[in-house]
């Protein structure tokens, strides 16, 4: 202890050897003022704790004694002479080397043995610890309280070690309805019902987060209205320390509509594999690199392989070897540009099965997205049972073709020949009874000659007129008229012709202009014109052409147009193009056309060839309207 020789200059004042040790051992620091505020004396702790201007701070001012920043306590020591006695806050001070300590300051006066004021006295006790663990306190609960109240779409609550609310953030006011005025101090069962409450349930779950350390499951909450709601609850324990208290954090979520959503997707994942389980096309969904996501159960039949054999391989395991090339590329394309000129479209390709084997099928594909994936399905139908019947459908469609143009034929050839029997027979009469006229010579038979000749003349006329009459029997004849839609004669007469047509990748479409009136006809005969005019088209166009049945009205009469993308009709063919047996077909009869002919003009119509516009063919026929006067006169 450092102390001066005499207080306030009146002379020495004396200590015992005892005080100063005792005053060295006290927790604080002390620095004792006379009247003028000059050290009179300070304790090894003042020392120790705060800067002094000389190696004995005795008899100087108080202001080189004060920490740093505290410059209000020599307004207390003046106030100390002044008879007062006080504490003041703590304060934190800078040292030289810029760190902070808190000290709490006591002023006081002293006295001498009569009383009279003849100093101040000031102890320091330093409280940085207890400062900085208040600190931290206050901020740890700062952070926590903006921590819960910032968690607005949970309800946060924390719960003392018996299990009652001491902390309710807004989200659990919004989620139940309970202020936090109403909430803290509630023990933790006041969410549940009474069946809840009865079987001991809130219980259980606390005394399972003390034991566990933690509590997770999906229950049922009650807010304050009485309605209930899915809840994801996890109960967390908190060890306490000397910061917090222990206890336990609750985290709730209400989670009602997303497991009803959980549930709808599943009962509509459930409904989709019972589709994909019973629709005829096999579907196989593949990612945009080629691996294969799903493989159907129609697909499995298909191809051979079950789901497991093929699921994650490339897709490129169901074509032949000689495909893939191909497939890879348009793949890459598909990557790289997004484009795919086969979305949509519906296309005949080969597949490959597990043994081996190759058969046809369709394919049609679509782009999907899923879980944040682009994928593509495809849809397949296997055509090799359909393929073998059309191809012997086809076959014997030509046998029963042929057989018929030779019914026919001999049927055209025995009326023909009647018809033509008789007349024929007589002129050879009649020209060798002449032959015998002219060997004989007599000048009186001349005039019997000229009359021969005559009658020779005649069965020839005769026979012409019996031509003229079979074919306008077989043009004309027999004719059971009705009043028809133009666009739906159309539309009936190429549909199967048509569907066979995109199986072999070409299109054909009937297009017909609005408001087409009424034609009276024969509708089989027209249809079968429409018919064979577009079976032409479509022989005469490759893979991916295009045939045309176009109706539109005109003044007094319908047009019919089919046009082709094929190659055409060279102009020497034209110009013989509904002759007889003129064809460019192995084994057509060249009669087709003809008979078109004869069906049209039977009809009152025309029918001609034109080149199409943008290359190909056009074959046009045109029909009169049905009016009162074309139905009475015919």
């Amino acid at each position: 202890m450092r102390q001066g020789d005499a207080i306030g200059g009146q002379g020495r004042v004396p200590y015992t050897r005892l005080a100063g040790p005792l005053i060295d051992q006290i927790p604080a620091a002390i620095a004792v003022f006379d009247a003028k505020l000059r050290c009179v004396m300070v304790n090894a702790r003042w020392l120790t704790q705060f800067p002094v201007p000389a190696a004995d701070p005795v008899g100087h001012d108080c202001n080189g004694l004060i920490p740093n920043g505290c410059t209000l306590l020599r307004g207390y020591l003046e106030r100390a002479l002044a008879g007062e006695s006080f504490s003041s806050e703590a304060a934190a001070p800078e040292t030289s080397d810029g760190s902070k300590y808190w000290f709490r300051s006591h002023v006081a006066p002293w006295r001498d043995t009569r009383g009279k004021v003849r100093g101040a006295m000031l102890v320091c006790e330093n409280v940085t610890a207890e400062m900085e663990q208040t600190l931290r306190t206050r901020v740890l609960k700062e952070e926590l309280s903006l921590f819960v109240d910032s968690a607005e779409g949970f309800a946060l609550a924390l719960l003392d070690e018996q299990g009652q609310v001491t902390i309710w953030n807004s989200g659990a006011e919004r989620l139940t309805g309970w202020r936090e005025t109403e909430a803290v101090g509630q023990t933790y069962g006041f969410q549940f019902n009474a069946e809840d409450q009865a079987e001991g349930l809130p219980a259980s779950q606390i005394d399972l987060a003390r034991r566990n350390g933690v509590f997770r499951d999906r229950c049922w909450r009650m807010r304050k209205d009485g309605t209930r709601f899915r809840a994801e609850v996890i109960i967390t324990r908190i060890e306490g320390d000397d910061v917090l208290p222990g206890g336990f954090g609750e985290v709730v979520r209400d989670v009602t509509s997303e497991e009803f959503q959980a549930r709808s997707l599943e009962a509509n994942a459930v409904l989709l594999r019972s589709i994909l389980e019973t629709i005829p096309e096999a579907l196989v969904v593949i990612d945009i690199s080629g691996r294969i996501l799903l493989f159907s159960t129609t697909a499995e039949a298909m191809f051979g392989f079950s789901a497991s054999e093929v699921l994650g391989r490339d897709v490129s395991m169901l074509m032949p070897e000689r495909e893939r090339k191909a497939h890879d590329g348009y793949m890459r394309h598909y990557r790289q540009s997004g484009e795919s000129r086969m979305m949509g479209s519906k296309r005949r390709l080969i597949g490959r099965r597990k043994d081996g084997s190759e058969f046809p099928h369709t394919l049609q594909i679509a782009e999907a997205f899923g879980g944040g994936q682009q994928m593509i399905a495809g849809f397949m139908q296997d055509l090799s049972e359909k393929e073998a019947a059309d191809a012997e459908l086809e076959q014997l469609q030509r046998e029963l073709a042929h057989i018929s143009r030779v019914h026919e034929m001999g049927t055209l050839a025995s009326t023909i020949a009647h018809e033509l029997n008789q007349p024929l027979m007589a002129i050879t009469n009649i020209v060798q009874t002449a032959a015998d006229i002219l060997k004989n010579g007599d000048p009186a038979s001349r005039v019997v000659l000229a009359e021969a000749l005559a009658e020779a003349g005649r069965e020839a006329l005769r026979a012409g007129d019996i031509l003229r009459r079979l074919r306008g029997f077989l043009s004309r004849g027999d004719l059971e008229k009705t009043l028809e839609d133009p666009s739906k004669l159309a539309e009936d007469a190429v549909y199967f012709e048509a569907a066979r047509a995109r199986y072999r990748n070409i299109g054909c479409n009937v297009d017909c202009a609005a408001g087409i009136p009424p034609i009276l006809v024969d509708r089989v005969q027209i249809q079968q014109v429409i018919l064979n005019l577009t079976k032409n088209a479509i022989q005469s166009v490759g893979a991916n052409g295009k045939v045309t049945v176009a109706i539109t009205a005109e003044a007094d009469q319908i047009r019919c147009t089919v046009s082709d993308t094929g190659p055409g009709v060279s102009p020497d063919r034209a110009a013989r193009l509904f002759e007889p047996f003129s064809t460019t077909k192995t084994d057509g009869m060249g009669l087709g056309l003809p008979i078109c002919r004869s069906i049209i003009e039977a009809h009152g119509g025309r029918i001609w060839y034109e080149p199409a516009p943008g290359g190909g063919a056009a074959f046009v026929f045109t029909l009169p309207h049905f009016t009162q006067e074309n139905d009475d006169a015919q």
